[in-house]
């Protein structure tokens, strides 16, 4: 037997794994990863596999990066943990100070919590306790596009709209009112992504002006809406929609989990569109893909609303046991070390234009609906039918085909539905983005040309896909 058949052995007999169907893994082996290094994971048995989705879009500067290790190292001597209720340590300070300093200006308290789901909780239930601590317990509803994620807590499920994580738990979720997304996969033929979301504005528009009185916050992922199949659009819906908040008096969260800290070719996605949310919620990449962390920033005039007696009972009362965990705080001044004396951002420029040059024949696919782009987030949309855009039934998991290819291959490209995407980390080379292209160009022909027939049961949903 060999290690990695041990290790995938002891496994199935004691763990039960994230987003996975099990028994998916009676024909699916599960890969062990050994070690990492750079864009590579190593297996057990040596073979590797180049990270192509930045293990699940945290790891940025690659596995085992030695700037990171050693801040980490140097900070376990000193301090691992302390709670940060009524006390506070040298790592999240400086972290606050500069994250503050980074952030689009107006933002200047952070909030921790261990996770981005968590962030989003405490985003909402800040937003709703502003409202109630200002006098207006009314505004308690929040507005969110359709086919958002914004993770797997109940009230960040809430705000989401992929059936797939949704839809068994209805029965738990807050009622909210759900806004066309602008989504430019939809768009007419021959008309722009600016125009599209333009267009796509006037949903919003309505809803606000409608129920504003109702609507404590309106919450997008700016750009890129990840788990819904990294669907794209144009930076003048954020600059409307910030307008129209304003307007209407009710806050904009941005959720910048997946796609801050570069992901879209800026720092933060919200600075293509001009403009400061009231709440910027970040976690992934935060840590370099080290440890788990979110922060939750916002403005001092939301601050103040809690700042009172405490015989008020206005405080934010909310807590997590690793608020602020010291480790995950070097390991994140580590992270933000790298992208200021490396110029990260400017040497990304170079990696997605060989993304989008490595990929364009894709786009004369016959079975490729589309291949889009927004910095270092590129994907390819699969489809049954090019001309119509017609979808292939989402039984039919035509992206396990890619993905299995793609470890044959040794490359770690794990398809959301029939969208195949590369989210690597900014470590990579030019030449490994061509060998990702050549992968994901065989495994989508293997895909789109295999015969697949499954039993559906006459009961069976629409509207799945395939997590990734």
């Amino acid at each position: 037997m060999s290690l990695n058949d041990s290790w995938m052995r002891r496994d199935l007999d004691v763990l039960w794994h994230p987003c996975t169907q099990m028994k998916d893994h009676e024909q699916l082996p599960l890969i062990p990863i050994r070690r990492g290094e750079g864009v590579w994971l190593e297996d057990f048995d040596g073979k590797r596999y180049l990270d192509a989705v930045s293990s699940w879009w945290v790891n940025v500067f690659g596995h085992a990066n030695p700037r990171i290790n050693q801040r980490i190292k140097d900070q376990v001597d000193q301090l691992e943990h302390v709670m940060l209720a009524g006390f506070t340590h040298q790592p999240v300070v400086e972290l606050s100070e500069r994250l503050v300093a980074l952030a689009p200006s107006g933002l200047e308290r952070v909030f921790y919590t261990d996770n981005g789901s968590t962030g989003i909780e405490v985003a909402l239930k800040m937003s709703f306790h502003y409202w109630r601590n200002t006098g207006r317990p009314e505004k308690q509803r929040f507005v969110t596009l359709t086919n958002s994620y914004h993770g797997e807590t109940v009230a960040a499920m809430s705000v989401g709209d992929v059936a797939l994580f949704t839809d068994t738990y209805k029965p738990l979720l807050l009622d909210t009112f759900k806004v066309p997304s602008p989504d430019c996969f939809l768009r007419p033929d021959g008309m722009s992504w600016e125009d599209h979301s333009r267009q796509m504005f006037a949903h919003m528009e309505q809803t606000l002006a409608e129920h504003h009185s109702q609507i404590a916050a309106v919450i997008v992922e700016p750009l890129i809406q990840g788990a819904g199949g990294m669907r794209m659009y144009h930076p003048i819906y954020l600059t409307l929609l910030r307008e129209a908040c304003d307007r209407y008096d009710v806050h904009l969260i941005h959720d910048e989990i997946a796609v801050g800290f570069g992901r879209t070719g800026t720092f933060f996605a919200c600075e293509q569109a001009g403009i400061t949310p009231d709440f910027l919620c970040l976690s992934k990449a935060l840590t370099g893909g080290y440890l788990p962390m979110a922060a939750v920033l916002t403005t001092d005039a939301l601050y103040q609303a809690f700042y009172d007696d405490y015989t008020t009972l206005r405080a934010f009362l909310h807590s997590h046991t690793y608020t602020g965990n010291p480790l995950a705080c070097a390991a994140a001044l580590a992270t933000l070390d790298i992208f200021e004396q490396d110029q990260v951002i400017e040497a990304n420029k170079a990696l997605a234009a060989r993304m989008a040059s490595a990929t364009a024949h894709l786009v004369d696919h016959p079975h490729v609906a589309e291949v889009r782009q927004t910095g270092m987030a590129l994907a390819i949309e699969m489809v049954q039918d090019k001309t119509s855009r017609t979808p292939y039934p989402w039984q039919e998991r035509r992206g396990l085909k890619v993905y299995q290819h793609a470890l044959q291959r040794g490359a770690l490209l794990r398809p959301l539905g029939s969208v195949v995407y590369f989210l690597p980390p900014y470590t990579i080379t030019e030449e490994q983005i061509d060998f990702l292209a050549d992968v994901a160009s065989e495994g989508i022909d293997i895909a789109t040309q295999a015969r697949i027939s499954v039993a559906v049961p006459a009961d069976a949903p629409e509207s799945f896909r395939d997590p990734g």
